[in-house]
């Protein structure tokens, strides 16, 4: 349907929690396919209804199976079950990104397994058993229904970094958006 603009850190929806979705309805299934077409454009993996401006529980994924076959699905309403956090130091192989937070990486330990509880467009309840880097999507965009990005969970020294980037892009502040396709700021 339409690439909707991102929001940048520092928008006030993207700190408060979502709220639940009570209508399943062609509102909600052009909200979702809107929320695909921004995902694909940007190019992402996820995408919560919160970084366009709309703060709603939904969230998308597109993550391919081990074997490369298609996982691509819509969260309405999600509950998140995490298996404890490995106590480490987060590596390379951690390195995690955001559309709301462009052109940056961050090592962040996540938990390796999570269970999704939530229901799809149509308001049908589904599960999923999540590990590796799924597990690692469900975790960042059940965050983002919750007003947390992943630069508020990072240590101190890569806080301290995100925020001088924060500073010298302007970000930090409301009315900041990028439009992917024409924007580029993932590149």
């Amino acid at each position: 349907m339409a690439i909707r603009p991102i929001v940048i850190r520092g928008e006030a929806v993207l700190h408060e929690p979502a709220v639940p979705v009570t209508a399943f309805d062609a509102d909600l299934r052009d909200l979702i396919r809107d929320m695909f077409d921004t995902m694909d454009a940007a190019p992402g993996v996820g995408l919560a209804a919160p970084q366009i401006g709309v703060g709603l529980r939904v969230f998308v994924y597109d993550y391919p199976h081990d074997d490369g076959t298609e996982r691509r699905g819509a969260v309405v309403n999600p509950e998140l079950f995490v298996s404890p956090v490995d106590v480490r130091e987060p590596t390379e192989a951690d390195d995690e990104g955001c559309l709301s937070f462009p052109g940056e990486r961050y090592a962040l330990v996540r938990s390796e397994e999570t269970i999704l509880r939530a229901c799809d467009e149509t308001g049908a309840a589904f599960s999923l058993e999540c590990d590796g880097w799924f597990a690692r999507i469900m975790q960042h965009e059940f965050d983002h229904l919750n007003g947390v990005m992943f630069v508020d969970r990072l240590d101190a020294i890569q806080a301290y970094d995100a925020a001088k980037v924060e500073k010298k892009r302007g970000w930090g502040v409301p009315g900041k958006t990028w439009l992917p396709g024409v924007d580029h700021l993932e590149d």
